[in-house]
């Protein structure tokens, strides 16, 4: 990092060093107390006043080691809701690309972030580096987007006593308080898959064949289980049942982070861990897929009837457009409205449970929140097209949508019994399964159902589903039930799967599915193809969205555009009656006009209708008054206006025939001055009088005195003419 710093509003600074060489890829640029060092000793000094930190100048360590720990002790980043809602989601996009986001633009919401030195900015040649620091990065509370069983989850919810035994571990040396600084070295090695395998490699026999076990068995089991594994003797019960000995293979994994222990009585191997036990079973079955290809393509499986899914991302960005309405309002961290989604549902022509997993998957990647309609940071500055792998992948981790649940939306279940299903594993279980039946070719879904049911891991995920059943409080799921919702329900709705054929009477035994070229792009881990062409005005008010369209270049014509069909493309309805509504509403011509070309360029029908409503016929100014006095005598009229100190009680130049009283002008003060002049003050043909006492009590508006002046206190206001209509 270098010296160079950009200062923004209110004080804020971000570190904006020259990240083009390549000492600045070094991952101790992501450690907190290294960032602090690189800062220029002007912008420390910034940070630790407007924090309100105290240097204690005779302890050893230095000045940027002291703010390290001080900040790390701050509650904004272990309880996110504090912090504002643009803040909260930028921080979780940080966190969703590794610590390390790369923008065109400062985005919004950063400001907070950086004033309280939590996250920092380096500057490159393609726009600026957003780095949250790997201690707050592993203190975040896991959000509904990401995968609740990641390394990071695991560690950041993990007892104490297991994050000092993880960072001892790694740092060769007993880790001191605090914790998250001394885990920064521990995460360094385990983001790195290459020093993780070789360190897998190197672990006793013992503890490998404990690993490979319990990824066996879906990743997880219960203390029991894991001392039964081990072949521990030893059994140490406390108050909530069998606890592991510190001694076992289970505490030797425990410390390298390849089990966390999860309260009361679970083990889990994080997912990043399991990919890497299990390739060895991976690389078995792509050996099996071959043979299990041919027996497939012996007959055609093609039904007479089938439903070819569309891109769910114009769906998507859809809803995220009419949840912009007003009085679709929707709580952050609750689920989404049940009367939104039939709304939804209705409008477009989608079944409740495809509208329901995309409104779950939209909030989860922020594409509901104001921050989307900007190009800063994702998803708005995505293309269209990178919308559909973005919805796939959030699916995939888990954590927004569980198919184990009755309420599938994570956000319907309240906050503290949020525990993660085993579902992720029967989710790897359906596509590994699609991928070994039929690439690009019918399969029956009986014949699936059954490649299902023989997995060897089903055993084991139904005993997990069992047991996390009893602990949520909820019916024991069928494993084949949840399996069989997977690949009808929620693959379809996603775009990876397309369905043919009727149920028979069976229910099930006439669905065919195939993957679709888009889902066999997607599960190779490559980017699907799409249509280049650009957006266009299909008709003289019809825009047609194609994938090449930024997202908040089209969530920004929200105000002033109607939906259309949602197929291939989005069409966006612009009609001079929502931009005649929309400009009523204070949006200006010259930016309606500026949002739309962003898009596409403008149609000649369009472009007359903008100029039209871009023509100022005249213009107005608006003056302040708390009320008119009718005058009909000129002469009256003008002393009034003329006279001091009665003069200052009005507008000047006000209209004919009366005077507009000056704002917060309370009545006596009025009815005092007028009279010292001789004119009284009539309302409803009744003399205003002033109170005997001035000073107290203080003045009530002028409605209420000039009616207790009238018929004295409480009394109604009179339905009478005004004076300067009776009469007529």
């Amino acid at each position: 990092m270098s010296s160079s710093i950009v200062r923004q509003d209110g004080g804020a600074a971000i570190d904006v060093g020259n990240t083009d060489g390549p000492e600045s890829r070094g991952t101790s640029l992501r450690r907190l107390t290294d960032i602090l060092q690189a800062l220029p000793s002007a912008e420390l000094e910034s940070l630790i006043s407007r924090m309100g930190i105290r240097i204690d100048a005779s302890k050893r360590i230095d000045p940027p080691a002291q703010v390290a720990r001080a900040l790390v002790a701050l509650p904004d980043v272990r309880d996110p809701i504090r912090l504002p809602a643009a803040s909260r989601e930028l921080m979780y996009r940080i966190a969703e690309a590794g610590g390390l986001l790369r923008v065109p633009t400062l985005p919004a919401g950063l400001d907070t972030l950086v004033h309280r030195g939590m996250v920092f900015g380096r500057k490159g040649s393609r726009g600026f580096e957003l780095v949250l620091p790997t201690a707050f990065l592993l203190q975040l509370k896991s959000w509904e987007g990401e995968d609740p069983r990641s390394l990071r989850a695991l560690i950041a919810q993990a007892p104490v006593e297991t994050t000092s035994a993880i960072a001892s571990h790694y740092l060769g040396r007993p880790a001191t308080p605090p914790i998250a600084l001394s885990l920064e070295a521990a995460w360094e090695s385990l983001c790195d898959p290459f020093r993780t395998s070789s360190e897998l490699e190197r672990l006793p026999p013992l503890e490998r064949r404990l690993l490979e076990s319990i990824e066996a068995v879906g990743g997880e089991v219960d203390t029991q289980e894991l001392l039964d594994l081990e072949r521990e003797p030893m059994r140490l019960r406390g108050a909530g049942g069998i606890t592991a000995s510190r001694r076992g293979a289970g505490f030797s994994l425990e410390r390298r982070a390849f089990l966390i222990p999860i309260h009361p009585n679970r083990h889990v191997i994080p997912t990043e861990i399991a990919r890497i036990v299990g390739a060895d079973r991976h690389r078995v079955r792509e050996t099996r897929r071959a043979e299990i290809r041919s027996f497939v393509i012996e007959e055609d499986h093609a039904p007479r009837r089938a439903k070819f899914t569309a891109d769910p991302a114009m769906l998507a960005l859809a809803m995220a457009l009419a949840v912009r309405d007003p009085g679709s309002e929707v709580r952050a961290g609750v689920g989404t409205p049940r009367s939104l989604l039939v709304r939804l549902s209705q409008r477009f022509g989608r079944d409740i449970e495809t509208v329901g997993l995309l409104a779950a998957l939209s909030r989860a990647i922020g594409l509901w929140e104001p921050s989307a309609a900007t190009t800063a940071t994702p998803p708005g500055n995505l293309q269209l097209q990178a919308l559909t792998p973005l919805l796939f992948h959030t699916w995939r981790r888990g954590g927004a949508w569980d198919e184990a649940r009755p309420e599938r939306e994570a956000l319907r279940v309240p906050e503290g019994a949020r525990d993660a299903s085993p579902s992720g594993v029967l989710r790897e279980i359906v596509l590994d399964a699609l991928q070994d039946l039929g690439e690009g070719r019918w399969v029956p879904w009986k014949a699936l159902s059954g490649y299902l049911a023989a997995d060897a891991r089903i055993p084991g995920v139904e005993r997990l589903l069992r047991r996390w059943a009893e602990r949520a409080g909820v019916e024991p799921p069928n494993v084949l039930d949840v399996t069989r919702h997977i690949a009808l329900e929620t693959l379809p709705a996603l775009g990876i799967v397309d369905l043919g054929g009727a149920e028979d009477a069976d229910g099930e035994g006439g669905i065919a599915l195939r993957l679709t070229p888009r889902g066999r792009v997607l599960l190779s881990g490559g980017t699907p193809a799409f249509d280049a062409s650009p957006s266009k005005f299909v008709d003289a008010h019809d825009l047609r969205a194609g994938p090449t369209a930024v997202v908040a270049s089209i969530l920004g014509v929200a105000p002033f555009v109607e939906i259309g069909r949602v197929d291939d493309g989005l069409h966006l309805l612009i009609t001079p009656p929502a931009l005649q509504k929309a400009l009523t509403a204070g949006l200006d011509a010259d930016t309606a006009r500026a949002r739309i070309e962003a898009i596409a360029p403008l149609s000649d029908a369009l472009a007359r209708t903008l100029m039209q409503a871009s023509v100022i016929v005249g213009r107005g100014t608006f003056v302040a008054a708390s009320g008119f006095l009718w005058i009909e005598d000129s002469e009256v009229r003008e002393m009034l206006r003329t006279r001091r100190p009665v003069s200052e009680l009005f507008v000047d130049p006000s209209p004919p025939a009366g005077l507009l009283i000056a704002p917060e002008i309370d009545a006596d003060r009025l009815v005092r001055r007028c009279r010292a002049l001789g004119i009284e003050i009539e309302i409803e043909g009744a003399v205003m009088r002033a109170r005997l006492n001035p000073t107290a009590p203080p003045p009530r508006t002028m409605s209420q005195t000039q009616m207790e002046a009238v018929k004295g206190p409480g009394a109604t206001r009179s339905r009478g003419k005004p004076p300067y209509l009776r009469g007529r």
